[in-house]
């Protein structure tokens, strides 16, 4: 048979307290900080990690470039996948740097490969083996991780805020009751029979 009053806090009433005003208006500070304020910081968060990323890939592309290489050694066979996908394995290339020198290093080919065969290795403006630069896949997928941990930290830190804010909320409502009832409580033992 109970029914709910919605707003009630919100109402004028000899029995609101302060406290009910207070977790009202809470409650709605939580509400637009979760609807607003997380995703807010997420984009935020997000955009400085994509011009950060954009431009460290962007420095990679820059000084990197690729450079044939030989296949030193033979690669391991190619096993049957379910995918269908062929590995790759890291197995010693050998490649010349610009300045005529000749480097040896690993280097992932595709299973099956022979010694002389041809691949490509990345290399720094010094000559030494480096991966690939940062495609862009690799930087939206940093920024949506980045954007979505930040969103959801900023989420869990005002609910963990309210909770607490709650608790204390109900042990100084559950005081005040106490208070109330030590100046209420012998009125009515006294009508009591």
């Amino acid at each position: 048979m109970g029914t709910r009053v919605r707003g009630w806090r919100w109402r004028r009433s000899p029995l609101r307290r302060r406290c009910d005003v207070v977790e009202a208006w809470a409650l709605l500070a939580v509400v637009v900080l979760l609807v607003v304020g997380a995703p807010l910081a997420g984009v935020a968060v997000g955009r400085r990690v994509y011009d950060d990323a954009r431009a460290r890939a962007a420095t990679q592309r820059a000084e990197r470039h690729l450079a044939a290489a030989v296949i030193v050694e033979d690669a391991p066979a190619a096993v049957p996948s379910p995918t269908g996908r062929q590995p790759s394995y890291p197995v010693r290339v050998r490649w010349t740097e610009p300045g005529g020198d000749s480097r040896t290093g690993l280097a992932q080919v595709p299973a099956g490969a022979r010694q002389g065969e041809h691949t490509r290795v990345w290399l720094d403006s010094g000559g030494r083996r480096v991966g690939p630069p940062v495609n862009a896949s690799a930087v939206w997928q940093h920024t949506l991780m980045a954007g979505l941990f930040t969103a959801g930290a900023a989420g869990a830190a005002v609910i963990g805020v309210h909770l607490a804010g709650g608790r204390a909320s109900a042990r100084r409502r559950l005081a005040e009751w106490e208070r109330d009832w030590e100046r209420t409580g012998p009125e009515w033992r006294r009508h009591t029979p």
